[in-house]
């Protein structure tokens, strides 16, 4: 499939970026962007030689323009501080520096001019305090997500999803959807997989579609899930911060796009979440990677997405049982609850080494325990 009109210079600039990292599978990056080597090599090639001016389909547009015209150091400071207002003064004096800058000032003096010209809030610098980080050793060991609420346009609502790499803040995902239903977020999800490959494991909060309620955490979405071989994981209940860099991308998504404009109706939203998602992986400089933006350190999964679910399997000292009609199955002449999303499904039984206890696995996942010698019914 040839490259989206819709998006070409964001699919040209994203492809070239996970192109030149180290590692990276380049005919397999070709088959992901659904092009053919030769134009891979060709805007590899361009970009090497030309930057993202190589990009462009020729014949391109001038180089020279009034933005480009080297000002004074302060008003080009206050231009960057004008175009991404939400930035403090390490991301503005890297992002410029990597837009080729030169002869600029430390950090202090950047906060110094901000607040001087009055692009600061007192009250806002105040709210922002050091704090620890954690994060996955490598890219595609977790994604983290979530729909970002939702937002008026002029014609309907946008719900937001986003999907973010847990290692390098990574983007993969940033979705227009109109609703929050299953089938919304599995179509975003298998276009996801196809480009990006398939993650080791998601988290995400408890709320559908992906949660359900105690009794039944498990829906048809995160089933979908399990079976394509990724581990399924929830947030605690009332702990946003177990999903802390998905909250925080939310948090810039709306500082710097949401908050700021509103949408005429999807396709609108689509674009402008597109050219905003391309800013973030490829340009914004993040203060917990180093001041390097999300790209840098991003690479595709090497497991790719199956046209087709595999089989489900097991091992030959399993004992298996098929989920029936309202999520139970039968076991020692009893019916143990497992999830009305298994319904028609095999699952495992496997003993534990607890004397009674014998956990029920789906694929490679435990997703509840049967007690022997607890009353009927109990989990």
């Amino acid at each position: 499939m040839p490259w989206s009109e819709v998006s070409l210079m964001s699919s040209r600039k994203e492809f070239v970026s996970l192109a030149r990292q180290e590692g990276s599978h380049f005919r397999g990056l070709c088959r992901r962007f659904g092009i053919s080597p030769k134009t891979g090599y060709k805007w590899a090639n361009r970009h090497a030689a030309e930057g993202e001016a190589g990009l462009k389909d020729r014949p391109r547009q001038p180089k020279s323009s009034p933005r480009r015209t080297p000002p004074p150091v302060e008003k080009r400071l206050l231009s960057a501080r004008d175009a991404h207002p939400a930035w403090g003064a390490r991301k503005l004096l890297r992002w410029l520096s990597d837009q080729g800058q030169t002869g600029l000032p430390g950090p202090s003096t950047v906060t110094a001019i901000l607040r001087r010209h009055g692009r600061l809030d007192p009250t806002e610098s105040a709210k922002h305090t050091a704090w620890t980080r954690f994060e996955h050793s490598a890219p595609n060991d977790l994604w983290q997500m979530d729909f970002k609420g939702h937002v008026a346009m002029r014609l309907g609502r946008c719900h937001p999803l986003t999907v973010l790499d847990d290692h390098s803040r990574y983007a993969v995902c940033l979705r227009a959807c109109l609703d929050e239903q299953t089938a919304t977020v599995q179509e975003a999800l298998t276009e996801t997989f196809r480009r990006y490959g398939l993650p080791w494991r998601m988290t995400m909060d408890n709320g559908p579609p992906w949660g359900g309620d105690a009794d039944s955490p498990y829906t048809t979405l995160t089933v979908w899930l399990l079976r394509l071989g990724i581990r399924v994981g929830h947030s605690r209940p009332y702990h946003p911060q177990t999903q802390g860099k998905d909250e925080r991308f939310h948090r810039t998504l709306k500082a710097e796009l949401l908050g700021r404009t509103t949408f005429a109706d999807q396709t609108e939203a689509q674009r402008r979440l597109d050219a905003w998602r391309d800013l973030h992986n490829l340009e914004r400089p993040h203060q917990a990677l180093g001041m390097m933006p999300p790209a840098r350190r991003y690479q595709p999964s090497t497991r790719m997405f199956p046209e087709a679910l595999p089989p489900i399997e097991y091992a030959p000292d399993d004992l298996v049982r098929k989920v029936q009609g309202k999520g139970e199955l039968s076991y020692r002449g009893r019916e143990w609850k497992v999830g009305k999303a298994f319904q028609g499904l095999p699952v495992a039984l496997r003993r534990t080494a607890v004397d009674g206890v014998i956990k029920v696995f789906f694929c490679h996942q435990p997703i509840a325990s049967i007690n022997l010698l607890a009353p009927p019914y109990t989990i």
